[in-house]
């Protein structure tokens, strides 16, 4: 996620980092192009190249402008709607911290022990969540907060968190039949972790779910058709500068659309996709914190404006 502050108006035209502008520069180049070739035929051979009329072109460009702000709004929803649920696990982590506090006073079951295990496994949750929905196989994050039998666990295969959620909750069985938990401090820690799933359900939704193909595709048919055929409307009224007010208009609706395609999968790897790996990290800290360790990770910190 790009996080820089407010640029100055001069520097609004520089700014490529976080824009789309790398995305659509080809396609803007060859509506640029284009354009230019017609006006120059229109000026050559004007009885070859066909003049339109622009009262179409302006119903056609209402209609697109507003496809392209619903499917948009659809996009944001679902980054909004990932960033939602991402702050939910912030707030279930740190209310299992605060939960297992009745632990760290039980001196006679090693209770401080038992904590660490279960907060260790948090933290751990938190950071196989990032791989899992980025489809990474990479898990080097949560191997030091896991046990030897569930690092082995692990290695026989399955989905990482949902493991984690199932060792989680096999502690607090655990901790319940030996009665080191009453029934009303299991129901609520068993509460928490069946948030944590139902947060871990959320985003597989959001993951597995796309905005509908066939909308995306009449879009993209549209936009295109739209803006390769402009040209022919204004090279008469326009001249020379019909490239520069197609380009334009191709840069602004090729934009929202590759804008759309970047929040609709919000927690890839483009800048601008939730930062959940800073956001897992940031887990890390609290928690460790919660249990008294001072060797802590630093806090993340956006690295030329991008926050992962």
């Amino acid at each position: 996620m790009i996080v820089r502050p407010r640029p100055a108006l001069w520097q609004l035209f520089f700014i490529v980092r976080g824009s789309v502008v790398p995305r659509i520069w080809a396609q803007v180049t060859i509506v640029f192009l284009l354009s230019a070739s017609v006006v120059w035929a229109r000026q050559a051979i004007p009885e070859v190249v066909p003049i339109l009329d622009a009262a179409p072109f302006t119903l056609l460009g209402i209609a697109l402008s507003v496809f392209l702000a619903f499917r948009n709004n659809a996009a944001y929803e679902r980054w909004w709607e990932g960033r939602k649920l991402w702050g939910q696990l912030i707030q279930l982590s740190r209310t299992l911290a605060r939960q297992t506090l009745l632990l760290s006073e039980r001196a006679d079951v090693d209770g401080k022990a038992q904590r660490k295990d279960l907060l260790y496994l948090a933290i751990g949750f938190a950071h196989a969540l990032v791989p899992h929905l980025r489809e990474d196989a990479g898990a080097e994050k949560v191997r030091p907060f896991l046990s030897q039998d569930d690092a082995a666990a692990l290695e026989r295969g399955g989905r990482v968190p949902t493991l984690i959620l199932g060792a989680i909750s096999m502690r607090l069985a655990r901790l319940r039949v030996s009665e080191v938990l009453t029934d009303i401090q299991f129901q609520l820690l068993d509460v928490t972790v069946g948030q944590m799933e139902a947060v871990l359900a959320g985003c597989e939704r959001i993951r597995s779910t796309p905005v509908p193909f066939g909308y995306t595709l009449l879009l993209h048919r549209t936009a295109y058709l739209f803006c390769f055929i402009l040209p022919f409307s204004y090279a008469a009224s326009l001249g020379w500068f019909t490239p520069f007010v197609t380009a334009l208009v191709a840069y602004t609706f090729f934009g929202l659309d590759a804008l759309g395609e970047e929040l609709e999968e919000p927690f890839g790897s483009a800048p601008n996709d939730l930062p959940i790996d800073a956001i897992a990290q940031t887990i890390e800290i609290e928690l460790r914190g919660a249990l008294g360790e001072t060797d802590l990770p630093t806090l993340p910190i956006p690295v030329r404006y991008l926050l992962m």
